[in-house]
């Protein structure tokens, strides 16, 4: 070769190889390092921008990176040091603030470029978030800024919360926007909550008037808006009136805005109450199934992430072990159902629930496979991962990849998806920034987890990728790892979590093949992000150092700048981009009638996308209109899969008009399409088209009355509403079941191939009903009929008269007592009882051969929740149908369900709860005499002792109730075959001392007692006597009369008769001795219609006579008293059934003497009547029913036709066009609305009840307006009475004599004197012939109760010297404490440290946009974790790893960012 040839030869050989090395070393990551000497508090990115913060919160230093994290520069402009939290604008992403201890901050306009100073008069509130921004970038200067003054009291500091305001970023001077605040948030703050309320709009909870001082009560706290920046105000009454107080939390989540209130009615015992509005004009109260299983309360609940098509809730239902009940919410956020239970939650609130970032209705969660093993044993937690594919509406587990990392098969059947699934870790168990699976990279999902029944631990899973949004799964890498997406999805980058490495691993592929970066040294990964959109090909690794790679004067952490835009050289054209469908699968594809699809780079194509800081566009495909995409109407309620009409139709004044019989209209078809969705009419279901109806559908004109008639096959057997609802079911005698859902305006009969037997209404959960057929089968609703579900019991319903069901607080906790071995001659059977904590998903064997069993936990008596009592036979073995006295009924009680079983009583004749008493009849073979045991505990019992001749062991008796801290009991006193009458007994406190309260009150042959309190009125009761007991007992004709207590038994009076009858006649019964008789609880039929209603405080309703004794009921006239019973007026000549409608405003009549074919109604308790005839034919009538608060105005009438009674008719009434006016109620401005205050004490001598005057409001008898769901307010005690001899009852061993005077029964011994003294007494007193009413709050006064007074020993002999020791040791203590944390926390240098802007479920810090509003979680804590102030606040929200932060007592919640996206609202306990 020629040397030419060979030089040119060599110089192409030498250039090739230096492309190739060129060539080789593109292919490699660039890469910078930064060093640190402090992990951030705070890390994030400038929406759309390579700007990141990187926030020193140990040396109170901000940094800033222009390059992605390439190169890093202390911010010039703010002092060293001074940095306490930073801020990115949320919606301007130019602006960022970092504010300081003091009152100088700082602001950039230029991304952190330059930084300049503003003031503002107070220093930041005590809040991890107290700037609020406005979410118009037109108004990107409007920003409110909640800060704290507090002034030094005595040896403390009292603080006030004051919200600022600017319009202008800061540029000017901040304005005081109001003071007491807790919480002050811009309507428009949100990109979701999209309305048209005024631009201006600001919400603030804050403290009404009537709170003074320097701590308030939760009471005042409440909800204000302005338009004006606070110089008018509204109050924000959420559809409540003046009753919206207790005010908690506020948060605008996703398109809605929630307020969440503490219930401050009595007994509410920390309930939670949220309202929703889309609109922020009409508020709604979010209504939730089971909320006894699940009650919101305020440790309980947590708002996770939620979409724009629903809210979702997950609510704690098990308090030993954080687990919870995921519900989600209908489009407006008001109705909630069950989505899913057992979801895993942590002790801060947070839930496993994550959705997958842009797939709409996808999200993944963990579930608690073994609840009942960790709230029972306090085992370890099994966590499994699930799917929903269509926003929370059904659940699936993660179906496992059939091969590992490797190609070999795993080690189980992913075909056996319960055995052999996919499990995440998850929002609890964090490790690395921002979302846990998904980022904007449309349907990449990585996580760390195993495959197997349950999740294993964190050192043995791997890591595992879906390119479908979760629907299929590789594994990509074994051990876990830290991850994150960089170009669309095009680059994914891991990093090992579980130890030291210097490598990190990246895939240009979807992971189908990986390469390796040596970074040249050994770091332990921190966190791994990248821009907050994952457009950009350069990443940030912080790690800590290894200490021997640390060298001289760089601090112990690093940024490593990864830069892969090297790696490929061809950008991506259009052949490289593929159109990729989310939710691949037939049935879920469409959600709110569309299909999504995103443009996204195909796996193989070679090329980088490149399209830096453009979130991927979705593309909407319209499906066709099906009946998903519809909801009910205004106006019509869901049953089934049918809207139906809640009441007649409103229509235009317009139509209708004609008189016509035909005339029709255009009405609403019931459905609605729901909010948002986009599905195409053209080509599916057109449900929302007007139909035409006949004009007998519509509302009619105001002042009309309307009416329906239905006819039924059979009688009616059974019946009864839902609580706080409009549905009822009936049950008739040929074994059919027929719902209503709109108060008997129309009829559905339910499953018409069955027989059932008997309906339950869940005791402790207003939208639980249950229908027995005579099989094992049975159907249930869990959301107050809406729908019903088929389901199995472990056998058939029990034919040994006791209850199928069983029911306590816990929803879900149910027993079943049901036939076993009863088939052919049935020699074994016998009655079994099973239990199931999962709602009848799974049943667990209690006891056999048992009479009832049931829980021993109650509403009010709160004793072990686990507590199974069983009437269970000593001897098991033959047909219990042949069981006699021979085999002894045992009392056995079972804790732990039943797994210790302990027996309480060898032979008992049955056992019953009454409020906070456990009480059993325990039969004593050896007296052939029955003993009464009282249980407050459910393990300790005391015989109750009873005055000499009433015990008994030699009477029967009747337990009647105890709702005033006292049991109430009949004695029988006469002998068989007599007529039966006895004595009124009633009990101390504990229940375990009877004295006789009245004697010879009738009963009948069954048991039941002519006794019956008054509803609302506490201690009012009526009760008939026997006046002719000697008599009696030898003609066998019982003469009764009617008698009234107005202080729980204590006294007894007759009946004061009105002066005239209806007609304005005198009565003929004049003298002394007449007086009103009323007809009791043994003569109904019904006995549900009771005197009173707790809707109409003190209006009372009876039939009667005026005499010397009661006349038959066919000769008994109607009353009605206004005041408790103490006045009596005539209403109505003959008898009548009455129903109370709308809190009173409508009272109904109807004739029960005779069929009838009218209703006589009056709107003014009595003093008029109406009639209106509902019917061409005359009907008997049987009963009036309305809903069972007795607030609605419309009524049914069950009956039959006379000529046939084997069948059954009900009659709905509809009062509700009687008038449209609302009532008006002026809580601050009584006298000038349409209630008044009403006191028992008006026009009766005894000013005070019960040791206390007591004003009630009530709707006026002459106001014409329709009461509604006004809030009722509570009863106000106006002031506690000097006790009188209405406040004292005998004592133990003690009777009335013919004096009324209280003296010692002859032969008996006065109980001995309690000589303890109990908190503050100085003296204890002997006792005496009385005692005092328990329920009575009276003060001095007239005392019989005390007798002689003895000094209490003890405590008011110390001296000075003793009480000063007693209370300074504590505050010394205090003090070497408070110093302790001050010196470990660093706080002696003098900086007050505020809570960084971080989670307390992420490693440390947070990253982000700063934006903090894509994903929003309302989460709330227990009320105990908070109240801490000071130092101790600043020690525990400087903590890294603890955002609870101790707030001072009266601050409410606080508003701190989970992540980039998310925020969690926290509140305390406000009562002093």
């Amino acid at each position: 070769m020629a040397p030419a040839h060979r030089t040119a030869a060599f110089l192409w050989a030498a250039l090739s190889l230096l492309v190739y090395l060129g060539l080789a070393m593109a292919q490699d990551p660039q890469m910078s390092i930064s060093y640190f000497d402090n992990l951030p508090g705070r890390l994030f990115f400038f929406e759309d921008t390579p700007t990141a913060v990187y926030h020193d919160t140990v040396d109170g230093d901000v940094y800033i990176t222009q390059d992605e994290g390439k190169t890093w520069e202390r911010a010039s402009g703010i002092p060293s040091g001074e940095a306490l939290m930073v801020f990115a604008h949320p919606f301007d992403t130019r602006y960022a603030f970092v504010l300081t201890a003091s009152t100088t901050h700082y602001r950039t306009e230029d991304r952190g470029k330059t930084w300049r100073s503003f003031s503002v008069p107070s220093v930041p509130a005590f809040t991890p978030y107290p700037l609020s921004f406005h979410s118009d970038p037109a108004k990107w200067g409007y920003i409110l800024y909640q800060g704290t003054e507090c002034s030094v009291s005595g040896w403390g500091r009292t603080c006030t919360d004051v919200t600022y305001y600017t319009t202008d970023g800061f540029s000017s001077d901040a304005k005081e926007l109001l003071t007491d605040t807790t919480r002050c948030q811009f309507a428009h703050s949100s990109k979701d909550f999209k309305h048209d309320a005024h631009p201006d709009l600001i919400y603030c909870v804050g403290f009404d008037s009537s709170s003074t001082g320097a701590s308030h009560s939760i009471s005042s706290s409440r909800l204000y808006s302005s338009t004006d920046f606070f110089r008018t105000s509204s109050l924000e009454t959420l559809g409540m009136g003046r009753g919206a107080k207790g005010v908690v939390a506020l948060a605008i989540v996703s398109k809605f805005a929630v307020v969440a209130l503490k219930d401050l009615s009595p007994g509410a015992d920390g309930t939670m109450m949220l309202y929703v509005t889309v609109d922020t004009k009409e508020w709604a109260k979010a209504q939730f199934p089971h909320a006894s299983q699940a009650r919101l309360r305020e440790n309980a609940y947590t708002i996770v992430e939620s979409t724009v098509h629903s809210l979702a809730v997950d609510v704690l239902s098990q308090d030993q072990g954080a687990i919870g009940t995921l519900f989600v919410s209908n489009s407006n956020g008001t109705y909630f159902v069950e989505s899913l239970s057992d979801t895993n939650r942590n002790g801060a609130g947070y839930v496993d629930y994550e959705n997958v970032y842009g797939i709409e209705g996808v999200g993944i969660a963990n579930t608690v496979s073994n609840p009942l093993d960790v709230e029972r044993k306090g085992q370890p937690k099994k966590l499994r991962s699930m799917i929903t594919l269509n926003d929370g509406s059904s659940w699936a587990l993660l179906r496992a990849p059939s091969r590992d990392v490797d190609g070999n098969d795993v080690s189980c059947n992913p075909n056996d998806e319960e055995s052999c699934s996919l499990h995440l870790y998850s929002v609890t168990n964090p490790h690395n920034f921002g979302r846990v699976f998904s980022s904007p990279a449309p349907g990449f999902v990585i996580g760390v987890g195993s495959i197997g029944r349950q999740l294993a631990p964190y050192e043995d899973c791997d890591t595992f990728m879906s390119t479908d949004a979760g629907l299929t799964w590789h594994m990509i890498q074994r051990n876990a790892h830290i991850y994150e997406f960089g170009d669309s999805g095009s680059i994914t980058l891991l990093v090992d979590d579980e130890g030291p490495t210097d490598t990190v691993l990246y895939t240009l592929d979807f992971g189908k093949s990986w390469k390796s970066y040596d970074l040249g040294m050994s770091i332990r990964a921190r966190g791994l992000t990248s821009v907050s959109d994952a457009t950009s090909q350069k990443f940030m690794l912080l790690v800590q150092v290894a200490r021997q790679e640390q060298k001289p004067g760089q601090g112990r952490y690093a940024i490593i700048h990864l830069d892969f835009a090297g790696l490929r050289q061809r950008k991506c054209g259009d052949g490289d981009f593929e159109q990729w469908y989310a939710r691949a699968k037939p049935e879920t594809e469409c959600l709110l009638g569309v299909k999504q699809w995103y443009r996204r780079r195909k796996a193989d194509a070679d090329c980088y996308v490149g399209n830096k800081f453009i979130d991927p566009v979705v593309h909407d495909e319209p499906c066709p209109c099906e009946d998903h995409d519809y909801e009910c109407d205004y106006n019509y309620v869901r049953s089934g899969d049918q809207c139906i009409p809640s009441g007649l139709e409103h229509i235009p004044s317009n139509m209708c008009t004609s008189g016509r019989p035909d005339e029709t209209y255009m009405g609403s078809s019931g459905y609605r399409l729901i909010a948002g969705d986009k599905c195409d009419k053209g080509r599916g279901l057109r449900k929302d088209e007007p139909v035409s109806k006949p004009c007998s559908q519509a509302q009619p004109a105001e002042g009309e009355v309307t009416s329906q008639v239905h006819d039924f096959p059979a009688d009616v057997a059974q019946y009864e509403f839902f609580k706080e609802s409009s549905t009822i079911l009936v049950r008739l005698t040929d074994h059919t079941i027929w719902q209503s859902s709109n108060e008997g305006l129309t009829w559905e009969q339910r499953f018409p191939d069955e027989r059932f037997l008997v309906f339950y209404m869940n005791t402790h959960t207003n939208d639980r009903a249950y229908l027995i057929t005579d099989t094992s089968k049975y159907y249930y609703t869990t959301d107050g009929g809406r729908f019903w579900h088929e389901a199995n019991a472990p056998s058939r319903p029990n034919t040994f008269r006791a209850n199928v069901l069983s029911f306590q607080p816990r929803s879900d906790y149910l027993i079943w007592v049901g036939d076993v071995g009863c088939d052919g001659t049935g020699e074994r059977c016998r009655a079994e009882a099973q239990y199931t904590r999962d709602h009848g998903r799974h049943w667990q064997f209690i006891d056999d051969y048992v009479v009832n069993c049931a829980w021993a936990r109650d509403e009010e008596l709160k004793i072990d929740m686990t507590q199974i009592l069983c009437e269970s036979y000593l001897h098991k073995e033959g047909s219990q149908r042949m069981f006699g006295r021979n085999n002894p009924l045992q009392l056995i009680s079972g804790w732990d369900y039943y797994g210790k079983k302990t027996k309480l009583f060898d032979h008992v004749v049955g056992f019953t709860k009454f409020s906070e008493f456990l009480i059993v009849a325990e039969y004593v073979p050896q007296r052939n005499a029955l003993d009464l045991q009282v249980s407050l505990d459910g393990r300790t019992f005391t015989e109750g002792q009873f005055p000499p001749g009433m015990h008994p062991n030699t009477h029967a008796y009747t337990v009647l109730e105890s709702s005033t801290d006292a049991i109430f009991l009949h004695m029988t006193m006469s002998e068989h075959p007599h007529p039966y009458w006895g004595n009124i007994l009633k009990s101390n406190s504990n229940g375990t001392y009877f004295g006789l309260s009245i004697e010879n009150v009738n009963r009948d042959q069954y048991g039941f007692v002519d006794f019956e309190k008054f509803s609302g009125l506490d201690g009012i009761a009526l009760a008939n006597v026997v006046a002719n007991p000697a008599e009696a007992t030898l003609t066998g004709l019982k003469t009764l009369q009617t008698r009234i207590t107005h202080n729980d038994g204590g006294t007894w009076k007759p009946l004061t008769p009105p002066p005239a009858d209806s007609l304005g006649q005198p009565y003929s019964c004049s003298t002394t001795k007449c007086a009103l008789h009323i007809h009791g609880y043994t003569e109904r039929t019904d006995a549900r219609a009771t005197y009173s209603s707790p809707a109409v405080v003190g209006v009372v309703m009876a039939v009667g006579n005026v005499g010397e004794t009661l006349a038959p009921y066919t000769e008994s006239d109607t009353f009605l008293s206004r005041d408790g019973g103490f006045t009596w007026q005539e209403v109505h000549k003959d008898a009548h059934l009455w129903e109370f409608g709308d809190s009173g405003a409508v009272i109904l009549l109807v004739n029960d003497e005779e069929p009838t074919d009218h209703v006589l109604f009056t709107t003014d308790e009595g003093l008029t009547w109406r009639e209106y005839q509902f019917s061409k034919d005359k009907l008997r009538i049987k009963a009036i029913v309305t809903v069972q608060e007795d607030t609605s105005r419309k009524f049914m009438l069950i009956g039959y036709r006379p000529q046939s009674s084997a069948s059954s008719v009900i009659v709905h009434i509809d009062f509700t066009s009687l008038t449209h006016r609302q009532c008006e109620l002026k809580e601050d401005n009584p006298g000038h609305d349409d209630f008044e205050l009403w006191s028992p004490s008006e026009e009766r001598q005894e000013v005070c009840l019960f040791g206390r005057q007591t004003l009630y409001h009530r709707r006026k008898r002459d106001a014409n307006c329709v009461v509604g769901k006004i809030p009722k307010i509570e009863e106000k005690i106006v002031r506690n009475c000097a006790c009188t001899e209405e406040d004292f009852e005998c004592e133990f061993n003690h009777f009335k004599n013919d004096e009324g005077k209280c003296v010692l029964i002859p032969g008996m011994t006065p109980l001995e004197s309690d000589s303890s003294c109990h908190g503050d007494d100085e003296y204890w007193y002997e006792r005496t012939a009385y005692r005092k009413v328990r329920y009575s709050s009276c003060e001095g006064g007239y005392r019989p109760d005390q007798g002689t007074s003895h000094r209490c020993p003890g405590l008011r002999g110390h001296s000075t010297f003793f009480w000063l020791t007693i209370l300074l040791f504590p505050i010394a203590v205090t003090g070497v404490v408070v110093w302790w944390w001050y010196k470990k926390s660093g706080l002696a240098r003098g900086t007050i440290r505020l809570p960084s802007s971080t989670s307390d479920h992420q490693p440390f810090g947070s990253l982000g946009s700063g934006s903090g509003n894509a994903l929003d979680t309302l989460a709330s804590v227990p009320w105990f974790l908070l109240g801490l102030a000071g130092i101790a606040y600043a020690y525990v929200s400087s903590s890294i790893e603890n955002v609870v932060g101790g707030f001072r007592s009266r601050r409410g919640y606080r508003d701190v960012p989970v992540d980039e996206d998310a925020q969690i609202l926290r509140f305390e306990d406000e009562e002093e």
